[in-house]
């Protein structure tokens, strides 16, 4: 895509970046992965020094929940907004296809392959497999209350994926190279919200059970996995961004929906074991 007068910005900026595509996620994914580890770092000294309240102070527990419930109304409204453009005739629908123009023209042949390998830690066979072997060790250990946890979150977004799919049915890019087919719907990307709830699911069970020592690895593991799982569909071309960063804000919400209901269910319990 030229940057002749009267290209809108956003699809010059995509025609733009697409021959760095590959340095330009590796830059974002060093740097996401680095911010993750120091923040844990950061929450860590902050949860050992309040680590003397029993419970969340009221002015606390209030300011958590309305950040929140903000968080998730701000997210479900990027949603919306990408759903409402993410069409050929919207100028984010002409950046998406620029994008990926440009990538399949520009992407080096090892670096293709090594995304044909990598997606698959999205496979829908991948993260059943995964689901059912957490939730029987969960049982196994006794985590009951995880466990129920874990498999609603994983059915949840399970159900939510294929009815947002069905729902926008947007067509897929369309690709020569071979690595890689989809029959479903591009909108919003699977591979990317599955990778969020699962991994992102796991790393809750991680902070929960795990020596505190683990944490951080544990959160830069995290971060990584999902970023390259969901950029390898850009890569190959199976997805268009606007898709990938739908499929990750879905998953998000929903993660966070889940999470939220984990650590309420949880507090309550040990609320009442001390009364």
């Amino acid at each position: 895509m030229s940057d002749a007068p009267g290209t809108p910005l956003l699809i010059a900026l995509a025609g733009a970046v697409a021959p760095h595509a590959l340095p330009v996620f590796l830059l974002v994914l060093l740097a996401a992965v680095v911010a993750g580890g120091l923040a844990c770092g950061g929450l860590q000294r902050r949860r050992a020094a309040l680590a003397a309240d029993a419970e969340p102070r009221p002015p606390r527990l209030v300011l958590s929940l309305a950040l929140g419930f903000a968080a998730i109304v701000a997210a479900a409204a990027l949603f919306t907004w990408i759903a409402e453009r993410a069409t050929p005739t919207h100028t984010l629908g002409r950046a998406d296809q620029a994008l990926a123009d440009g990538i399949a023209a520009t992407l080096p042949w090892a670096a293709l392959r090594a995304f044909s390998l990598l997606t698959h830690f999205g496979d829908r066979a991948v993260l059943i497999a995964i689901g059912v072997g957490v939730a029987v060790w969960l049982l196994w250990r006794r985590h009951t209350g995880l466990a129920l946890g874990w498999m609603l979150a994983l059915g949840g977004n399970a159900l939510l994926n294929p009815t947002l799919k069905r729902l926008f049915e947007r067509a897929r890019p369309v690709h020569e190279h071979g690595l890689a087919f989809e029959e479903s719907y591009s909108f919003p990307s699977g591979h990317s919200s599955g990778a969020m709830v699962v991994y992102g699911m796991a790393l809750y069970l991680a902070l929960q059970l795990l020596p505190p020592r683990w944490h951080a690895p544990a959160v830069m593991a995290t971060i990584a996995l999902i970023l390259t799982t969901a950029c390898s569909r850009i890569f190959l071309q199976v997805h268009f961004a606007s898709d990938v960063v739908a499929g990750l804000l879905s998953g998000g919400t929903w993660l966070a929906v889940c999470i939220a209901s984990l650590g309420w269910a949880r507090r309550r319990n040990a609320h009442a074991t001390r009364r």
